[in-house]
């Protein structure tokens, strides 16, 4: 009762409303300064990786890199037989001199007939650097749509990579506004039926915003060291709601459970130091452990995940914090008003205390348990296995900008531009740097070899591009592909670009360095990159797991078993996953177009933040099963109580969290729900079969050696009072 735990919560309960004020202005301060210094996004040279990545430095070097290009696709209009050849040179006339007078614009290209006659494109590029275009797309656009007005005889669209992605971040914003309509009102509902009382329903919610604010602030300061990119809002708004709502949940429903036990004997402060000696140690514990294994997606080498790192590490920090801080200080405001109404209940003669104790469905789940444990371990453990086996098969792709949701008119728009301009849908970019100068008409001439040879091969379409660097060391060859970077195809191409035409032409060229970027490049690489970097990730993953819980319970037993049910879960989750997104069969049921692979940053993400995130029922379990070990129970009987006492706190839990979760399942953007859905998928499967299932039924046969090589766990089993084996039913 003297930890830090135990003096935080007992200085707050002591001087509640300093508590409560100072939270609230800490969480001021947090997004007050978030705001004022503001974050630091991510920039272009930030998403290199591999070869592709190396590839854009050299071009960045030289002066080559590629730039934010929009188009203006002009057809005829719906129900026309045909495109008036004079009324679209007109609109191409009319809307490149209106680009040509917009500051943010740099040039505009010749407008461009399709092989059919049918469209007409006119290409405009933007200054700046391309990640900034989506930012400055809006007049661009609204000079389209005043030239459509002046040409109503023809159709005028624009489409590009700013328009998408300015597509893409307003959508983003609307499902992630969606996404908060949504859990919120269901996580109150629960909390309602978990608390009955609309007070205590309130406060998890009312931590868990305020984490997320804090959160949102620190995580802007944190992205000078770490940049923003772009995904942080997302992981604060999922994470925080999760692990905020929970840690508050195991606290709030200890200190009920005190109260109940008391039976009025202890006021309100010496409840909430109770809940602090328990309970919070277990949620300090849980904090660490997602906030450690967040961590190691900073192994990964990619910016996206640093920034889901980072994200994933202040929200849950925050949570934590709140909890040891300003909960107690709301538990002793609520627990005195609780008590002056039970003393008035009690003057008029009627008492009512509520009863700690196991419902019927942990009862049902306990008994097969109990009585053939064996048993039960063997079936849970294949069918968890069972849901695994479609993992064999996960095919891992960069989802590239034709995945994006068609509800973006700039999608529909890049549908018809790549329908009338083959050449457009992706290229490769091949670059050479020279070791010295002088050397200009021997790179040149070494890409058009490469230029002919690939010509005879079809790998390219359309008319390619050489370009050269200003001091003539660096030469840029771009070829366009006429195919999608997901067909085979596309893929095949660069292979045989890399494997034999380069080293045939510029590798034979000494001193000079070659590498291949573009589309399909990008595409190809950033899986590989994953794939490399997964096993360091993960085994830094499993280390993490697995001291921290031997670590916590002084038990390497417990830190094995908590590795092998982790990755239990995760491969059964992900099993799920591929099962229904590499499918077309769930598309109606979950709104989405299968493109029959799985995001390459969704395996990575759900094992980290699984891991993370199953440690707080594991800790939570386990806390109530050692405790109880401590105080002489046998580990059987402490293992039936344990479950029996978490059960009710981890199904509300795990019931928000897939809440919250599953929200997510409804957004647009395809990576975003596949880890909304898989990490539903793997919350309901930890909390209902891995810690109301596999876990007991393991303990319950390990029994006493659960504890190795902890010593004094066994000397209190051997000293203390001895009580009757637990009964199910």
């Amino acid at each position: 009762m003297r930890n830090l735990t135990v003096r935080m919560a007992r200085w707050s309960a002591g001087h509640p409303w300093r508590a409560i004020a100072g939270w609230f202005l800490f969480v001021a301060l947090c997004l007050g300064a978030g705001l004022g210094i503001g974050s630091n996004p991510a920039a272009t040279e930030d998403y290199r990786i591999g070869e592709a990545g190396r590839a854009e430095a050299i071009a960045a070097e030289g002066g080559l890199a590629r730039r934010p290009v929009d188009r203006v696709l002009i057809t005829a209009r719906p129900g026309a037989t045909a495109l008036d050849p004079a009324a679209a040179d007109a609109a191409a006339r009319d809307v490149s001199e209106r680009m040509r007078r917009l500051p943010e614009v740099s040039s505009v290209a010749a407008p461009v007939r399709s092989a059919d006659g049918r469209a007409v494109r006119v290409d405009v590029t933007m200054r700046g650097p391309e990640l900034d275009a989506a930012k400055h797309v809006a007049p661009l656009r609204a000079q389209t749509a005043e030239a459509q007005r002046a040409h109503p005889g023809v159709l005028m669209e624009e489409t590009g990579s700013p328009s998408v992605s300015s597509g893409v971040a307003k959508l983003r914003s609307d499902d992630l506004a969606r996404t908060e309509i949504i859990a919120i009102p269901i996580t109150l509902l629960t909390l309602l039926l978990v608390f009955r009382s609309a007070a205590m329903a309130t406060v998890p919610l009312l931590l868990a915003l305020s984490s997320i604010a804090a959160a949102v602030g620190l995580s802007a300061l944190a992205s000078h060291v770490f940049p923003d990119a772009g995904v942080g809002a997302n992981i604060i708004l999922m994470i925080g709601m999760a692990v905020g709502v929970d840690y508050t949940l195991f606290y709030l429903k200890r200190e009920r459970e005190e109260r109940a036990r008391s039976g009025g004997r202890l006021d309100s402060r010496a409840l909430v130091e109770l809940a602090a000696a328990t309970s919070g140690r277990a949620v300090v514990l849980s904090g660490l452990a997602v906030a450690v294994s967040s961590a190691t997606l900073y192994l990964a080498d990619d910016v996206i995940f640093s920034s889901i790192a980072t994200a994933a590490i202040v929200v849950t920090l925050a949570a934590v914090l709140s909890s040891l801080t300003v909960l107690p200080a709301l538990l002793a405001v609520l627990g005195a008003r609780t008590e002056r109404r039970a003393a008035r209940r009690a003057a008029k003669g009627g008492t009512r205390q509520p009863k700690a104790r196991a419902g019927r469905f942990t009862e049902a789940m306990l008994r097969p348990t109990v009585r053939r444990p064996g048993v039960t371990l063997a079936v849970s453990t294949l069918a968890m296995l069972a849901l695994s086996l479609p993992l064999l098969g996960l095919n891992l792709t960069d989802m590239g900008q034709e995945t994006h949701s068609r509800s973006i008119p700039a999608m529909r728009t890049y549908d018809r531009m790549n329908q009338a301009f083959p050449e457009l849908k992706a290229n490769h970019q091949v670059l050479v740097r020279a070791d010295g100068t002088g050397r200009t008409a021997e790179l040149t001439g070494a890409l058009r070899d490469l230029q002919r040879r690939a010509a005879d091969e079809r790998i390219f379409t359309g008319t390619p591009v050489l370009r050269t660097s200003p001091d003539g060391r660096i030469a840029m060859l771009h070829l366009p592909v006429p195919h999608y970077v997901s067909d085979r195809a596309a893929q095949d191409s660069l292979a045989r670009l890399r494997a034999d035409l380069i080293p045939a032409t510029t590798g034979r060229l000494p001193g000079v360095e070659t590498a291949v970027s573009g589309e399909v490049a990008r595409y190809v690489d950033y899986p590989a990159h994953q794939k490399q970097r997964l096993p360091l990730v993960i085994g830094a993953l499993l280390l993490v797991t697995f001291a921290v819980t031997a670590w916590a319970f002084r038990s390497v037993v417990l830190g094995a078993v908590g590795l092998a049910l982790n990755l239990l879960s995760a491969a059964a989750s992900l099993g799920v996953l591929v099962a229904v997104f590499q499918n077309d069969w769930a598309e109606g049921l979950l709104g989405f177009t299968s493109t029959g692979s799985i995001g390459a940053r969704v395996p990575l993400f759900l094992f980290v933040i699984l891991f993370g995130l199953s440690m707080d029922y594991q800790v939570f379990v386990l806390s109530r099963v050692r405790e109880a070990v401590r105080d002489g129970v046998p580990t059987r009987t402490a293992v039936l109580d344990g479950l029996r006492a978490s059960a009710g706190v981890v199904t509300s839990a795990a019931f928000v969290m897939v809440t919250v979760f599953a929200s997510f399942v409804g957004l647009h953007i395809i990576e975003i729900k596949q880890i909304g859905f898989s990490l539903a998928v793997a919350v309901l499967l930890d909390a209902f079969v891995v810690r109301s299932l596999i876990l007991p039924s393991l303990l319950l046969l390990l029994g006493e050696r659960t504890w190795w090589p902890s010593r004094g766990v066994r000397r209190d089993v051997v000293v203390a009072p001895a009580r009757t084996d637990a009964t199910v039913g």
